[in-house]
């Protein structure tokens, strides 16, 4: 799977796993469906920062979702 190319399946990849890794307890907020490919790019940003670390801190994965939240159409 190449991550970097805009595709509906690779979007609804990255969502399920940012939901996972920041364990997300309303899953409505991260439904794929909700998002634009248009706004792929800065969502796969914010996926290779969170994979990028060991431990996501509770001030970082609020701001994180904060930025998801603005994403959302």
């Amino acid at each position: 799977m190449n991550l970097n190319e805009a595709n509906e399946d690779n979007l609804k990849y990255i969502i399920d796993d940012l939901s996972k890794k920041l364990q997300v307890l309303n899953p409505t907020i991260m439904d794929p469906d909700n998002f634009s490919l248009k706004d792929y790019h800065e969502i796969k940003q914010l996926y290779d920062m969170v994979k990028s670390k060991d431990q996501i801190s509770v001030p970082e994965i609020h701001a994180i979702i904060d930025e998801l939240k603005k994403l959302r159409k």
